[in-house]
Order: structure tokens, then C-alpha cells, then sequence
């Protein structure tokens, strides 16, 4: 199983690169986002893989961090979740919105992703739910940070997964003062989530 991939980019297209190890040229698929996060044609780049293997095929899934390699590993074993529905999914969606969508029951978010309907929408928060910890895309999310920079505590956490879904600094300071005491942050921003659905 190929579970990383460090080499030369050698080519480039919406949703797959071609990166070329000791000659050999791996054909990897990608979210258009871990496409354009790789750079330009030439460098080295590094990827965390998952080898999908069926009897008529191999495919590798590349991604730009461990956790959300995990995430995704989470998001196909889930039924009926196969790994193109998993690279749609996490096309539209990154790590800190998936962990919204599972908090707060968005079907309406899931939908937004194609081929996906409510019928559909809702199973899948029912599958996700059991197969995908909120704490996975909580890290996932924490692992995007700069080298060196770390929160202070789960509060910051919090307080960037809202900010990275597009909530307001006002919205954000009011969800955190209505935090209970604690230093989980993936409890905490399900907490924060729940808040801010409620309109309180």
C-alpha cells in the first residue's frame, strides 16, 4: 500500500498530477484546492496518499496533510460513500465545514454537493456521524497553522474553525463567551455550533 508520495511535479490538471518518484510517474487524485496548494510544475512535493485498491483498478487519492487524508478515509467507509463521492464531498466542503455540517444537521449544506439529494443528505449525516470523529477535522483543521504557531488553548481552536466558516468576529466572540468550561476543543466547537444555529 502507498500511504506517501514525495517527488517532482511533472503535470498538472483539475483534479489529478502526475508526480514523478525515481522515474516513475504516480498518478494521483486531488481536490482542486490540494492541486493548487502543490505549486509550480518542477518542485518537490509531498503528498499523503490512500491506495484504493478494486479488481479492476488502482487509484491514488492524494492530500496535502495526514489528518485530512483521515478524514476522507472516514468520509468512504461510510455506506454508499465511495471515493469519488468522498473527493466531491471534500471538494466542496474542507475540514472546519464538515465539522459545522455534522453539528449542526446541514442537510442543506450536504446537498450542495453533486449528485448528493436530501434523501441522500440525511443518510449521510447518520453514516458520518458514527464514522467521522468531529475531533479529525478539528485537528485537521489545527494542522493547517504555520509551522510553529500553536493555540494557546482549545478556545483558539474554536475561535479559528469559526472564523475559517465565515463567521463574523461579533458572532465568534459571543459563541465563545457562551462556552462552558472545558479545554476539548472538538467538544467545545460543537458547543460553539450549537450556539450559533440557535440564533441565541
Amino acid at each position: 500500500m502507498i500511504g506517501l508520495l514525495r517527488g517532482t511535479l511533472a503535470l498538472r490538471d483539475h483534479d489529478e498530477v502526475i508526480v514523478e518518484a525515481a522515474g516513475v510517474g504516480y498518478r494521483v487524485t486531488v481536490a482542486p484546492e490540494t492541486s493548487a496548494s502543490l505549486g509550480e510544475l518542477g518542485q518537490e512535493v509531498l503528498l499523503h496518499t490512500h491506495h484504493h485498491i478494486r479488481e479492476d483498478a488502482q487509484t491514488l487519492y492524494g492530500f496535502d496533510t495526514p489528518d485530512k487524508r483521515r478524514v476522507f478515509e472516514g468520509l468512504i467507509s461510510a455506506h454508499g460513500v465511495g471515493p469519488s463521492m468522498g473527493m466531491a464531498i471534500m471538494s466542496v466542503f474542507g475540514p472546519a465545514e464538515l465539522a459545522g455540517i455534522l453539528a449542526t444537521d446541514d442537510i442543506n449544506a450536504l446537498c450542495l454537493v453533486p449528485g448528493v439529494g436530501k434523501k441522500t443528505a440525511a443518510r449521510l449525516l447518520v453514516e458520518l456521524k458514527s464514522r467521522l470523529d468531529i475531533g479529525d477535522v478539528t485537528s485537521a483543521l489545527a494542522s493547517d497553522r504555520p509551522e510553529g504557531e500553536q493555540p494557546s488553548d482549545a478556545r483558539n481552536v474554536v475561535r479559528q474553525a469559526l472564523a475559517e466558516l465565515g463567521y463574523s468576529a461579533e458572532e465568534i466572540r459571543a459563541a465563545i463567551a457562551a462556552l462552558p468550561p472545558g479545554d476539548n476543543s472538538s467538544a467545545l466547537l460543537k458547543e460553539a455550533l450549537r450556539h450559533l444555529a440557535s440564533g441565541v
